[in-house]
């Protein structure tokens, strides 16, 4: 559940009204920015699972130490951009190697706001799935063992990368405002297709009645999984 909250005040409102509901609260960066180490604390006290989506893209040293800070922190999955490159997500699986509690590391391929246009406007020619296939390899490759990506290349993802933590957000259920996305699909069609996690923001942030949104959701995942 993606808290793409200003603030922690309405970001816990939300998570006190889905309380039971969802094991794991994603803190993106708006929120982050805002509260900072405080809501991954006052989350994992609240004895909940937490997604750091921070995208983290720098030199390798200092991804490096972003990665060390976020253990202290306590967030349990984190993300760093594969386009950063091998150097980059090498130095970034090695700082997590040495450390107790690492996060699981996460790399971005390609965000699911972009289409094939916004790709061939920073020079990328390639499609979306050709893209993210490409830096899923990267990442395999320099010791990343999760991949954020969209739900139309959940599927092909599965299938060369099986031991792959598939992360993926651009889910709508039928009938949603697609919004700012570009590549989505529903709960039922990315589970289907082989993801591991869903990431779900505005079609339960944004309904009249948070709670039974989210169990909506829940009860087609589960239909899902029973039907496999």
């Amino acid at each position: 559940m993606a808290l793409d909250f200003p603030s922690s005040p309405p970001a816990l409102e939300l998570v006190s009204r889905l309380e039971n509901l969802v094991p794991w609260f994603k803190v993106g960066l708006e929120l982050y920015l805002s509260a900072g180490n405080q809501i991954v604390h006052t989350l994992k006290s609240r004895g909940y699972s937490v997604f750091l989506d921070l995208k983290l893209h720098d030199i390798p040293n200092t991804v490096a130490g972003a990665v060390r800070s976020v253990a202290d922190a306590g967030a349990d999955m984190l993300t760093i951009h594969a386009c950063g490159g091998p150097a980059m997500l090498t130095a970034a699986a090695e700082a997590a190697d040495k450390l107790a509690s690492p996060p699981k590391l996460l790399a971005v391929s390609v965000l699911t706001s972009m289409d094939a246009h916004q790709l061939h406007a920073i020079g990328i020619t390639g499609t979306p799935a050709e893209q993210v296939l490409r830096l899923a390899g990267l990442a395999s490759q320099a010791g990343i063992s999760g991949l954020v990506a969209s739900p139309e290349e959940v599927a092909q993802l599965r299938a060369a990368f099986p031991k792959l933590t598939l992360v993926i957000p651009g889910i709508r259920p039928a009938g949603s405002a697609v919004g700012d996305q570009k590549r989505i699909a529903t709960p039922a069609a990315a589970v289907a297709a082989g993801a591991d996690f869903l990431v779900i923001g505005r079609p339960i942030t944004q309904a009249a009645d948070p709670a039974a949104a989210a169990g909506a959701i829940l009860d087609e995942i589960a239909r899902v999984a029973a039907s496999g």
